[in-house]
């Protein structure tokens, strides 16, 4: 009796209601069609932003749990600002693994079990006996969850789109915004009506809704473009064993049958005792060698395999670093490194130690008008909605809009000091907030500087060292308050990172640096300049 073995690439294949023929049943070698710049791509637009609410709506807005944090383990703000960076880092730093994630197994499942990470690693928090709990639960496992969403939700989005993928991408990203804006106000609420705990509990269940709109990430498969030229080594298919044993197991009956039917007519002279024994005998010597010649091409074919399968996983091994090597070849994209681990040192403790800040600075609760969190997250989600309009024109450089962003993010930070009162932090919190908006065009900016052969590959290493300044930041600006009893210094630091990332960017971009390198050397293929990109 026959039976299929399916494997993983099979049924992400068959994803989207449609099967396709054996030799596209990988990821590797899918031939996607063009962007349909609509259609169900505006299904992927809505679920990815309530992915990215859902997901990254506490963590985002951490500040507020931030402070109870500091109130029941008693920890300093360095120690306890570890939980909150960790959270908003680690998925970052993750990012070249989560990148491996979506494109071996598509954005849909990765999505589905990234959202039973997420709210997992909530409730356990709940139950957290000491801060060194909420490193694993809250900041790893929670972390992770939301790099693997992010990650997904950025490459289906950019697939499905290419005119309008800088709207597409400022919509998805504001999700992540309105979650700030909505939880920093749900979790304050929740806290005095449940406490910490209940509250934790209670945004962990919420998170299940990811597994919603996870399920609704139809990956856009392959075109009636015939797919490319297959190598030896793509020939060997994933059922390789079991379908031709079964095979030669069939051909080999049929060759036994036949000789024993020729065999058969050669003795039918003969007594029938003695036909008896002699059909035996033959049936019996021709099993025993076909069972050993059988054995003897399974071993060989076996060891062949595993050798052609070791070839082609080092082959992929050294592919992926000559391809890393070929990234920093361009100025540009190694210049928006430095750029992007500088920004968020600096740029990302104001959205998590804000409120302690306006506490520090002898601030009355009763002037509160609104949670200064929320406000960075409702600027954020506007400043990504109108930078990623503004990066769909043609006549705007978003690498140059991106590097305002930063110069003026730098120049935001040196005013916190000087910020004695509500309404000089909360502007300054929406300030920080709109410019912070710029992360719904980095994508626009990777794809444009890598182009969308290299997207997850680039966007993966720049999301890893994005990661890690998020991871450093607020424990550092945390260290300089213990240190100093006093937040002025740690947000003067933060200001220099942010300025000095955007000048260097900056030079990066200038178009006499570009001529001086075109004429230097010639860029790779699939790689441009960023001047060329940008007015393509």
């Amino acid at each position: 009796m026959g039976f299929v073995i399916v494997t993983s690439a099979d049924r992400s294949c068959r994803e989207g209601g449609q099967v396709l023929p054996v030799h596209l049943r990988s990821s590797e070698k899918m031939v996607f069609r063009k962007p349909p710049d609509g259609g169900w791509g505006w299904v992927i637009v809505v679920v990815s932003f309530f992915t990215q609410f859902l997901c990254y709506g506490s963590p985002l807005a951490v500040g507020v749990l931030y402070l109870e944090w500091l109130d029941v383990f008693g920890e300093g703000k360095g120690k306890t600002a570890w939980v909150g960076s960790l959270a908003n880092g680690i998925g970052l730093l993750a990012s070249p693994v989560c990148s491996i994630c979506v494109s071996s197994f598509g954005a849909r499942p990765v999505a589905i079990f990234s959202g039973f990470m997420v709210a997992g690693g909530l409730m356990m928090s709940s139950f957290a006996p000491n801060i060194y709990f909420l490193y694993i639960s809250y900041g790893i496992v929670v972390g992770l969850g939301c790099g693997l969403l992010y990650t997904a939700t950025v490459t289906i989005t950019c697939h499905y789109f290419d005119k309008r993928r800088g709207l597409a991408l400022g919509l998805i990203s504001t999700g992540s915004s309105v979650g700030l804006f909505i939880y920093a106000a749900l979790q304050r609420e929740l806290i005095d009506l449940y406490g910490l705990d209940g509250c934790l509990l209670i945004v962990g269940a919420l998170s299940l809704n990811i597994l919603a709109c996870g399920s609704l990430m139809r990956p856009l498969e392959s075109s009636d473009s015939p797919p490319p030229a297959k190598t030896g080594v793509d020939k060997v298919p994933d059922q390789y064993f079991v379908y031709h044993e079964k095979e030669r197991t069939v051909e080999e009956n049929i060759s036994i049958l036949e000789k024993g039917y020729v065999d058969e007519k050669c003795v039918n002279s003969m007594p029938d005792n003695k036909q008896d024994s002699i059909l035996n005998k033959n049936v019996l010597n021709s099993i025993n060698v076909n069972e050993k010649d059988t054995y003897k091409k399974k071993v060989v074919e076996q060891t062949n395999f595993c050798k052609q399968l070791a070839k082609r996983k080092w082959q992929l091994y050294l592919n992926y670093w000559e391809e890393t090597m070929v990234l920093f070849k361009n100025k540009v994209f190694s210049a928006l490194f430095v750029a992007i681990l500088l920004f968020d040192i600096g740029g990302f403790p104001p959205s998590l130690l804000m409120e302690d800040v306006a506490r520090s600075a002898d601030i009355n609760e009763d002037d509160y008008h609104m949670p200064l969190i929320s406000i960075i997250g409702i600027m954020t989600a506007v400043g990504k909605l109108t930078l990623g309009i503004l990066a769909d024109f043609k006549w705007v450089n978003t690498l140059y809009l991106y590097v305002t962003t930063l110069l003026m993010t730098g120049v935001a930070l040196f005013a916190i000091p000087f910020a004695k009162s509500y309404l000089t932090l909360a502007m300054l919190s929406g300030i920080l907030g709109f410019l912070t908006g710029n992360w719904s065009i980095f994508p626009y900016v990777t794809t444009k500087t890598v182009g969308i052969e290299k997207l997850t590959h680039a966007y993966g290493i720049l999301m890893f060292f994005a990661g890690l300044g998020n991871s450093l930041g607020p424990p550092i600006v945390g260290w300089f308050y213990d240190w100093t009893q006093e937040y002025d210094t740690a947000f003067y630091f933060s200001g220099f990172c942010v300025l000095l990332g955007g000048f260097l960017l900056l030079l990066a971009a200038l178009p006499c640096w570009n001529a001086c390198t075109n004429q230097s050397s010639k860029l790779p293929p699939n790689t441009y300049s960023y001047k060329v990109a940008s007015s393509a």
